[in-house]
């Protein structure tokens, strides 16, 4: 989701999660990792809870108890994470893993009584040499445990959630039981399953305790051929349209962007994206001659006129795509948990491509991006801007859009692809920065890193969205990781992630070069095209609800995978740069890299 500044007071009204937290003058405490408070219908709040994860990385590598038998990733997995969390094997079950390009992720539940727990996880990577390079785990060893049978039934549940949620059940994912850890450490039995309001925009797991008939806790899904378009590496609609011919990455897309995987379209659907105004069925944009979508946009008319709503229609729909391509050639494939109707027997669930709904009339001044777990659909909303006149159209700023998308990818890489290990207040705003630091890496067209300003273009203001630009430059944006200390809000939380690996993006640029290729060539030294790596790699490695220390040691842990360390040093220095460095602990400030940098 995007939000605005506080320079914004008016419009910060109508988006939700208002940004006025900079103004706190008391530490946060350290909820941070491990809860948020999630607000819900009729002004109700509930605070979600998550399990402290512990994370260790391994260099390059330690030995697990199966290696020398050639074991499954499963069997591996689970028999690593028992020896080295001394918990008993019953008590561990793989749910989800893949091999990646470097490295195989596996991503387990505990297990109490033979019945998962929804909110204690643990993640497991292995590198080449099927040694384990990372383990994180949010393993507890409850206080008291709930009897495993239920005394509340489904129905009793589903109206519970029904209607503290304003919200319907869905019935094509099938419900479950399991457990889940308060914060006293008890294990309550819950109903699990999802509920969704399309109209609203809300869609949620709800965890029903199936003893007590109560709302426990919810995952938010919810992270609030020839084509005229802004390509990727443009910011704004002032740049320029142009025609792009021939985007697609046939390695990322085989098919192209017009196969729904079993038939050929002539509009803008296809296997990884549909977009549209209004319905699915009729509101798409359709070629304007064959194998052409080009419409031309007037920026002196209100957005709602045809033109322009398909104008953007099909930007939606080149952006959606192209980063699909992109994020395939990094790792984000089928296997990975990425969005396509038809993964083409390479892994993954299929079934999920990205349906977004332009000029969406649920809200303005805002976009969002709900992540439900591989095999359902992720759905982007994109708002129009109704700070100028005539209005604005968010789809038509790039940067929204990219940083839409991006968190489709971060809530489906990290936790094995069940969209649920993004929740926390400090992992969620990691979230958000990670979606300003892909548009901000997309839009870049040399080796210069100048400051960078998200939304511009919507608010006809060159402070942008956001409190101030993404710089090097301390004076330009002094935020550094004891900055969290003050802050409690997704997207300023966000913003501190954000420069800091725009920090990181500039150091590895400044050292290794830009490649003009970056985007279908991801084989470069360069290093935008490293970055990209170890944004991505990262992802999986780290644990659920990461922190911004486990997030560092993510990247410190991907560079070994990858580059054998060869970035260690450079990257020590830029997180160290924003007080991230060796000792940094508890939203403090440190500086100190290793002696040996």
């Amino acid at each position: 989701m995007v939000a605005f500044n506080k320079f914004f007071n008016t419009v910060l009204l109508a988006v939700l999660y208002a940004s006025s937290a900079s103004a706190l003058t008391v530490p946060i405490d350290s909820k941070h990792a491990t809860h948020r408070v999630r607000e819900i219908a009729n002004g109700a709040k509930i605070e979600t809870y998550h399990p402290e994860s512990t994370y260790e990385t391994f260099n390059t590598g330690i030995d697990h108890p199966l290696r020398k038998r050639g074991a499954s990733l499963k069997e591996a997995s689970e028999s690593f994470i028992s020896s080295h969390l001394k918990v008993a094997p019953s008590s561990v079950a793989h749910q989800s893993g893949f091999a990646g390009q470097v490295a195989s992720h596996s991503f387990a539940k505990q297990v109490i009584n033979g019945i998962p727990v929804a909110n204690a996880v643990a993640n497991v990577a292995f590198n080449s040499d099927d040694l384990v390079v990372a383990l994180g785990s949010s393993f507890v060893k409850p206080s008291k445990v709930a009897p495993n049978t239920p005394s509340v039934s489904l129905q009793d549940a589903k109206a519970t959630a029904e209607s503290a949620l304003d919200a319907t059940f869905l019935d094509e994912v099938e419900p479950t039981v399991e457990y889940f850890i308060k914060e006293d450490k008890s294990a309550v039995l819950v109903h699990a399953f999802q509920v969704r309001n399309e109209e609203k925009g809300l869609w949620y797991n709800a965890f029903v305790d199936a003893q007590t008939n109560t709302l426990v806790s919810v995952t938010d899904y919810v992270a609030r051929a020839t084509y005229r378009v802004l390509p990727i590496q443009k910011e704004t609609l002032l740049e320029g349209f142009e025609d792009v011919a021939d985007p697609q990455d046939t390695i990322s897309s085989p098919r192209g962007w017009h196969s729904t995987g079993t038939t050929n379209t002539t509009n803008t659907a296809g296997n990884n994206a549909i977009s549209y105004k209004s319905s699915q069925s009729t509101g798409t944009a359709a070629e304007t001659s064959p194998g052409v979508y080009s419409y031309i946009q007037d920026p002196a008319q209100a957005p709602t006129v045809t033109a322009n709503v398909k104008a953007a229609v099909v930007n939606n729909f080149y952006l959606v795509n192209s980063i699909h391509d992109i994020a395939y050639r990094y790792g984000f494939t089928e296997a990975a948990f990425n969005f396509q109707n038809d993964n083409f027997g390479k892994g993954g669930r299929g079934n999920d491509r990205v349906t977004s709904s332009i000029q969406d009339r649920a809200g303005t001044n805002n976009a969002d991006f709900a992540t439900p777990p591989d095999g359902q659909s992720g759905h982007m909303r994109m708002f129009i801007f109704t700070v100028t006149t005539p209005n604005r159209d968010g789809a038509l700023e790039n940067d929204v859009p990219i940083h839409e998308v991006a968190h489709g990818i971060t809530n489906r890489m990290t936790g094995g692809g069940t969209g649920a290990c993004l929740q926390t207040t400090e992992g969620g705003g990691m979230g958000e920065g990670w979606g300003d630091a892909l548009a901000d890496w997309a839009e870049k067209n040399s080796s210069s890193v100048p400051d960078y300003v998200m939304g511009q273009y919507l608010l006809n203001d060159p402070r942008g969205i956001r409190t101030r630009p993404y710089s090097t430059s301390k004076e330009v944006n002094p935020l550094t990781y004891g900055s969290l200390g003050q802050l409690a809000e997704v997207h300023d939380i966000g913003e501190v992630w954000a420069n800091l690996l725009h920090n990181v993006y500039a150091a590895l640029v400044g050292e290794h070069g830009w490649s003009a290729e970056a985007r279908t060539n991801p084989d470069g030294t360069e290093g935008n095209v490293v970055f990209l790596h170890l944004f991505l790699d990262a992802l999986p490695l780290q644990p659920c609800n990461p922190t911004f220390l486990t997030g560092r040691d993510a990247w410190l842990q991907a560079d070994v995978n990858r580059y054998n360390g060869t970035h260690r040093c450079l990257l020590w220095k830029a997180f160290a740069s924003r007080g991230l460095g060796v000792n940094a602990a508890n939203r403090r400030d440190n500086e100190d890299i290793p002696s040996d940098c």
